[in-house]
This record gives C-alpha cells, structure tokens and sequence, in this order.
C-alpha cells in the first residue's frame, strides 16, 4: 500500500473522529499529523510545524483571554456595563460595540481584538435578549476596517496577492 491510500485511511478515519466526537476534538486535530508521522508519510518536523506559526500562537492565546472572560463573568459583567449606558436597542448597542472594538483594536491587532471580544459581545446581546448573530458582524468589520484604514492594502514577495495585515 503507497502513502497516497494510507494517507486517504488516515482522512477517512480523522473523519470520522471528527463526525463522532469519540476522541477530544484537541486530540483528534493532532491525531492525523502523528499517525502521518509515525508511518513515515510526513517528517517528524513537518509533523508539529503548523503549531509553530505566529499566527497559531495568538488565536490559541486569544481564544484562551476570550474563554477567561466568558468563564469568569467578566464578559457579562461588561455586557451588563454596556447595556445599561447604551441601552437595549439593537442600534445603540451596535454603536457601543463599535466604540469598544475601535478602542481596543488601535492598541491591539485586529485578530487578537475580534477574538477577545466576542464573548463580550455574546455577553451583551444575552443581556439585553437580542440576536448576538446582528452585533458580531458590525464586530469583525470595524476591525477589518480599522486595519483597512491605518494600514493599507500591501503586497508580499511570497504570495504576490492582495490582503490586510
């Protein structure tokens, strides 16, 4: 059997993994790379190379900050804060979101600032029972915009396409 159709058994099994739940999701993420690497589909430094990027690193980082706000009350406590000076309409609050997001997202990267606050914004719109699918998109675009609008559209040598940074 050649590494293409064992590499197809491993997909097929990760899968079902996945589909199942049987496993931790956590463990079955890293489950296919391993099994790759043990049978000597994939180099061991291939293996965990992905977990090494930067990028990995800060939503890991971030979506931890964000679970510490949701589990801590924290991020109801703010959505409680934020409710009762914005109000419960949905366009006072969308306003107020905004406001938080434009604040945090001059000091901090677009990424690490959607991550934080999206507990907070789900925080918000329990307290003020209203859709948090209506607040989370004004959420993400302003930070978009806000990279968008101090930073620019720029190129890179290596992938010769257009994206925000």
């Amino acid at each position: 059997m050649g590494a293409a159709e064992q590499t197809l058994i491993v997909l097929a099994v990760m899968a079902v993994l996945f589909v199942t739940e049987i496993i931790p999701l956590a463990i079955t993420s890293l489950g296919g790379a391993i099994a790759l690497g043990l049978m000597g589909i994939i180099t061991p430094k291939v293996v965990f190379s992905g977990l090494s990027d930067s990028t990995v690193v800060l939503f890991a980082g971030m979506f931890v900050v964000g679970a510490a706000l949701f589990y801590t009350g924290l991020a109801q406590k703010i959505g409680e804060t934020v409710v009762s000076h914005a109000g419960t309409s949905e366009n006072g609050l969308m306003l107020a979101i905004m406001l938080v997001t434009a604040t945090m997202s001059a000091f901090l990267s677009n990424t690490g600032t959607t991550a934080a606050l999206l507990p907070v914004v789900v925080g918000i719109c329990s307290v003020a029972k209203i859709p948090a699918s209506r607040q989370l998109m004004p959420l993400a675009f302003l930070c978009w915009y806000r990279r968008y609008h101090y930073n620019g559209w720029y190129t890179t040598k290596h992938h010769c396409k257009w994206y925000i940074d």
